[in-house]
């Protein structure tokens, strides 16, 4: 491996798929460097790009940290991960 492919950092995406959130606040439980409860009663990613149009937040990051556990315990599906 070349030694500029070994310093570049991985760039991912952290997709929340607000609309359909059911606010049961498990990913903001196990999540909290990503998510957090908004008055509307559903989590949101924290930092994130939302399309106001699909409410589909974005969040680019380069460090995985909790999001896999966010991700596997949303009873919805709704939280995904782009590597």
């Amino acid at each position: 491996m070349a030694e500029s492919e070994s310093n570049q950092k991985t760039t991912m995406k952290i997709i929340h798929e607000k609309a359909k959130c059911i606010g049961c606040g498990s990913c903001v439980s196990l999540c909290p460097k990503y998510f957090e409860m908004i008055e509307a009663g559903k989590a949101h990613l924290k930092g994130s790009q939302e399309d106001s149009k699909t409410e589909v937040e974005t969040l680019e990051i380069s460090d995985l940290g909790c999001a896999p556990e966010a991700v596997e315990v949303c009873p919805v599906q709704i939280i995904k991960i782009k590597e």
